[in-house]
């Protein structure tokens, strides 16, 4: 009968390999064997990966730990799943010191452990220690990280986690000759915007039009010439949003701990605001690249994408916006992977209404116009401009008007009153037992049963879905932006006034 007990120069620990935000866990194998010296890492490793070997290697003799002159192998379990990041060193280093007896196997198969190895042995912070700490509490396991990680991973609370700033602390913990205490969430940081609405001369319909976005989470569409504000007005909405919920904020935190976003570990409550140029890439702005890496509109993920000069971005990356707009998700299709990342984003376009801004001046348009802005915003495509909820044209700034002192509401101001808004929806939808959180969730049975306006209210729908040739989308997102205006309002009912106004948001794009 063959002996199948585990040899002693066999040890293993556990780390993971990120599929997305998904942790999938990687069991890390050393066997310490007779054989010719050699240092092998197997199991579908990438350079950074096989590079541990070095570093594991020169860290260990920096701490006067000598290797045998022995054949030590690391494989990676399961081997058919690629493996990429230097997070992999600790837990090879970890592997091999349990395969000599340095710390006990026990305390070490136990433990999901992830961090990079410096040459001199300190251990350096790596990206993801957030969904790894999930995966290590659904096994229920500690998780052992670089001293630079462990707040970030605190923020689970679902395991114990052990940072420690050198693999020689770590060590000491291990062998209980210095326990490490657990580690604390990093507090979270609430940003208060310094720039108020209150600032921006007139602009009243805009403010109005950034107001029921923040409301509803309706995308917005300004097109205007420049110099109007449509920038600047954009710039203010992070000032009018609620701040993210618990669970918001840590799928949001989630997304940035892999991009590498977080700062030490702080998980902030303020929505996120991204604004790439329009020279950005298709990786770029949908996700991509190596490793496949979220894009802006991921990193975007409950918070607000901002994209100016709109039409100057690439038709295929724009066009590649429409799936996720509607889904609030995008899949990253490569070779050898298919990963998916949440982008449920508040998305604020601004577009010139021609290539030289000035169609509407007489004294400065150019000798083609009208038919500059038609060329120049039909490179947004019908389907994609159907899917913004509010399209309004900013006008020019008298100059008059800049001398003025400030008027109008302040961002605190409106900033309550969207956030009364957003309560009335998220109380409704769970009274409704569903998982929608604003109004431009709502789609089917959900939307006729939350804002079917009444008579008078429809008919004036039917009339403006005939006139302006409404498609079932169209028809659809007036219905939900009647709803946030009713929301804003403190009515229940959606009634004819609420449509009217949705329907005046419209306009651009209809052949009207």
């Amino acid at each position: 009968m063959l002996d199948t007990a585990r040899p002693d120069t066999l040890a293993k620990t556990h780390t993971v390999a990120f599929e997305g935000l998904e942790a999938k866990r990687v069991e890390v194998q050393c066997a310490v064997t007779p054989g010719l010296p050699a240092f092998a890492i197997v199991g579908l490793p990438d350079k950074a990966v096989s590079e541990a070997r070095e570093r594991v290697r020169t860290a260990l003799s920096a701490m006067a730990i000598a290797l045998p002159s022995k054949r030590i192998t690391i494989n990676l379990s399961p081997a058919d799943l690629p493996k990429e990041g230097s997070h992999f060193d600790l837990p090879i280093a970890l592997a091999v010191l349990a395969a000599l007896g340095i710390v006990p196997r026990e305390t070490v198969e136990e433990a999901v452990a992830l961090g990079e190895l410096s040459l001199d042995g300190t251990l350096v912070g790596v990206i993801g220690a957030l969904p790894a700490a999930l995966a290590a509490g659904e096994d229920n396991r500690a998780l052992l990280c670089p001293a630079a990680c462990g707040a970030e991973a605190a923020w689970v609370g679902a395991t114990p986690v052990f940072a420690a700033a050198s693999l020689a602390r770590m060590i000491a913990h291990l062998t209980d000759r210095s326990p490490l205490s657990p580690a604390t969430p990093g507090e979270i940081r609430q940003e208060s915007s310094p720039k108020d609405l209150r600032e921006v001369r007139g602009q009243e319909r805009a403010k109005r039009a950034l107001e029921i976005a923040a409301a509803g989470r309706h995308h917005l569409l300004m097109v205007g010439p420049p110099g109007s504000g449509k920038s600047m007005l954009a710039a203010r909405l992070p000032g009018l949003l609620p701040p993210l919920s618990a669970a918001e904020a840590l799928e949001t935190s989630m997304i940035q701990s892999l991009a590498g976003l977080l700062d030490e570990g702080g998980i902030s409550r303020s929505r996120p605001y991204r604004a790439p140029h329009h020279t950005a890439s298709m990786a770029a702005i949908v996700g991509g690249g190596r490793g496949a890496k979220p894009g802006e509109i991921s990193l975007a993920h409950n918070g607000v994408l901002f994209l100016d000069e709109f039409p100057e971005y690439p038709r295929t990356v724009l066009e590649t916006l429409r799936q996720p707009i509607e889904t609030g998700d995008v899949v990253v299709a490569r070779a050898n992977a298919h990963v998916t990342y949440p982008c449920r984003f508040l998305l604020i376009a601004a577009a010139n209404p021609c290539r030289c801004g000035h169609l509407y001046d007489a004294n400065q348009a150019c000798g083609r116009a009208p038919l500059c802005g038609d060329d120049y915003l039909g490179k947004i495509s019908g389907p994609l401009m159907d899917r913004f909820d509010l399209r309004l044209e900013v006008p020019p700034v008298g100059y008059a008007d800049l001398d003025l002192p400030p008027s109008g509401e302040d961002s605190a101001t409106i900033a309550k009153r969207i956030a009364t808004a957003r309560t009335r929806q998220e109380t409704r939808f769970a009274a409704l037992g569903v998982a929608a959180r604003c109004n431009a969730d709502a789609e089917g049975d959900l939307l006729d049963a939350i804002a079917t306006p009444d008579v008078e209210g429809k008919d004036l729908l039917a009339k403006a879905a005939e006139h302006f040739h409404l498609s079932a989308r169209g028809y659809h997102r007036i219905r939900r932006v009647a709803r946030t205006i009713a929301d804003l309002d403190g009515d229940k009912d959606v009634g004819a006034p609420h449509i009217a106004e949705a329907i005046g948001f419209r306009l651009i794009g209809t052949g009207e």
